[in-house]
């Protein structure tokens, strides 16, 4: 007698799904704040300090968040992802581009975490300098997190990626259009470049991440994508695929294993190839 077994993700997938989200919507508030920039954002009710608080420690929060991401992907060991893939761009095995876009967003982080608590050290001019890498970051999160990320296709994740794209569009229009017409020509160019962000993931989603096949594409190892489980009888008799076992209940012992393996989109599933057990 046979049987499928399904085994489901492990725990560090879901934190790893959680952190990423996480990290996204605070690299967002933190590069909203940095865009209208906090030494010009007045309100009567909010200190100028709780404002630059909010900024730095949104920030610092962020790069909490992504090494928890990068930490429990690495121990997930679903992906074959490195410790080396997670700082060196474009080398991984597993999707090595959109990968490589959230190692670039994090070592940019990392530089101006590391600056900004060492600004009186190194001087304003350095850590100005280094901080405007800051904005390089959301992009290239953004596109991982879409090129990657298991949770792509699901509405309330678009929700959240939608917002996220919302609050840092308003803050660069914001930034963009006080004290207009100074510096008209570098206005123009931030409201154009505000502008391609949407229409380019218009573009881009419904042939990309939201499109089928795209594990294939983004480049997922051949091990990883899906294929049919298949059963196979202690007699050697014929086979059949998991899904023509799916109308029958019954209980049987198994042995065998059980893949995991990635569907369009990143969401992990499960497969197994199982025979009944040796009778004495």
């Amino acid at each position: 007698m046979i049987a499928l077994a399904v085994a489901g993700p492990s725990p560090f997938w879901y934190l790893t799904r959680a952190t990423g989200t996480v990290s996204l919507i605070l690299l967002t508030i933190s590069v909203a704040l940095g865009v209208v920039s906090v030494q010009r954002l007045h309100h009567p009710q909010i200190p100028r300090f709780v404002v630059d608080n909010v900024h730095r420690n949104a920030s610092l929060l962020a790069v909490v968040f992504l090494v928890i991401h990068i930490a429990t992907s690495l121990l997930d060991g679903y992906a074959p992802i490195s410790v080396v893939d997670a700082i060196i761009p474009f080398r991984s095995a597993y999707r090595p581009l959109w990968l490589g876009f959230g190692a670039t967003a994090f070592d940019l982080l990392l530089a101006v975490t590391i600056t900004s608590l060492a600004r009186r050290r190194l001087g304003y001019g350095v850590w100005r300098a280094t901080h405007w890498a800051a904005y390089a970051c959301w992009p290239l999160a953004l596109v991982h997190g879409l090129g990657t990320g298991s949770d792509a296709k699901t509405p309330w994740m678009l929700a959240i990626t939608g917002g996220c794209v919302i609050v840092v569009i308003v803050a660069v229009i914001a930034r963009a259009t006080s004290g207009w017409p100074a510096h008209a020509g570098a206005r123009t160019v931030a409201l154009a470049a505000s502008a391609m962000v949407p229409i380019g993931l218009l573009a881009w989603l419904p042939s990309g991440p939201l499109a089928a096949g795209w594990a294939k594409r983004a480049g997922t190892p051949a091990s990883l994508l899906p294929r049919s489980a298949t059963l196979v009888s202690s007699s050697g008799g014929s086979s059949s695929t998991g899904s023509s076992a799916a109308g029958t209940s019954f209980a049987a012992a198994v042995a065998g294993t059980v893949h995991r393996a990635t569907v369009d989109g990143g969401l992990a599933g499960s497969t197994c190839r199982s025979r009944s057990p040796d009778r004495n």
